[in-house]
């Protein structure tokens, strides 16, 4: 069945209520002559967006010009403030050279916080991400730094993203240990060229009451079928000039992603969808995701993957697609599985835990 903007989903274990996809604002203000959007695009988008029953917009104080992301999140949603959900994050450097404005600790927190609310004109955060893991910090520094700003209101959910599954679960059994406020949400990279968080992500994310909201479930533009192998070339990483460039530095133009991305193509031309949707709709039919953030550009690009609520896989195509797409076993996961359950439980069946 088709899902609508406004068939809102709880956000893990806790009581907030999303749409089943959120709208990122990575491409506001990034800069002239780039990967971005202008501001009468990105007012469509959000105006779009909203009118037709969407609460969930996504950004970070590390996006946009010195934080612009944010200042133009917060005016466009200007007299409306209260029946969106925003989430934004912390961790990543806002003045080079500065130790302390970076990192998962205390101070940078509370004066991410800060700024952050300043850049948006809002009296509080909706969620709030840890933005990357930085191995430096205490766990019980960054859990206590949360649960103090929950308890001023500034902050009223917290999330992780792009975080160890190992560190993720300590963390989220310490504060429900503790009594200190427990996460809600991770934020993960994951499409059809990005299965790994299947093994260990996903399942943690299930299992300790973390609504999965992935990114770029459009591989990085990859999955639209708009690169051919004449792009595999080497790429320089101070090129960041536009997303060809961007995916060529980080090594994600390969063989075998062109390879899903052909066979993405030719289901979504089966099925009568564009690439884009058929990416975005596969996500969703992973029942730990919760709601996908697409990062578009125009608000054509908007449109477009918005028609991925109306998109319905069935078995066989998920199967061809789970076929050109798996990735590798992985240890312990993949030997806990057959044989090794009928060695477990003597060959008789057990259901699984929900």
């Amino acid at each position: 069945m088709a899902l609508q903007l406004d068939d809102y989903r709880l956000l893990g274990r806790s009581g907030l209520r999303v749409s089943p996809l959120a709208l990122g604002t990575m491409t506001f203000r990034v800069g002239p002559g780039s990967w971005g959007s202008s501001d009468e695009e990105a007012k469509q988008m959000v105006d779009m967006y909203i009118d037709r029953g969407g609460n969930f917009i996504d950004t970070a104080n590390f996006y946009g010009q010195m934080g612009q992301s944010e200042v133009l999140t917060g005016e466009l949603v200007k007299g409306r403030r209260d029946q969106v959900v925003i989430s934004t994050k912390y961790s990543l450097t806002t003045r080079p050279g500065d130790p302390n404005a970076a990192g998962n600790h205390r101070k940078n927190m509370v004066l991410s916080v800060e700024d952050s609310l300043k850049r948006m004109g809002t009296d509080y955060i909706d969620l709030l991400y840890l933005h990357m893991w930085d191995f430096r910090t205490p766990v019980d520094e960054i859990l206590r730094s949360f649960d103090d700003l929950v308890r001023s209101g500034k902050v009223l959910y917290i999330g992780l993203s792009d975080t160890p599954a190992w560190q993720a679960s300590r963390m989220q059994a310490i504060a429900e240990l503790r009594g200190w406020t427990q996460f809600c949400a991770l934020q993960i990279s994951y499409s059809l060229v990005e299965r790994t968080v299947e093994r260990e992500m996903i399942p943690m994310a299930k299992e300790m009451g973390l609504g999965v909201s992935p990114w770029a479930p459009l591989g990085q533009g990859i999955l639209t079928g708009k690169y051919t192998r004449d792009d595999l070339v080497p790429g320089d990483m101070s090129d960041i000039s536009s997303r060809k460039a961007i995916n060529a530095a980080t090594g994600k133009l390969t063989e075998r992603n062109l390879d899903i991305a052909d066979a993405a193509v030719a289901v979504a031309k089966e099925i009568g969808c564009t690439p884009a949707q058929l990416a975005v709709a596969w996500t969703l039919a992973n029942p730990a995701v919760c709601s996908p953030v697409v990062g578009v550009r125009t608000p054509a690009q908007l449109e477009d993957n918005l028609g991925a609520l109306d998109v319905e896989l069935g078995e066989e195509h998920l199967a061809r697609l789970d076929e050109v797409s798996a990735v590798p076993p992985v240890f312990p996961i993949d030997v806990l599985k057959s044989p090794a359950e009928g060695m477990m439980f003597g060959n008789v069946k057990v259901e699984e835990r929900d």
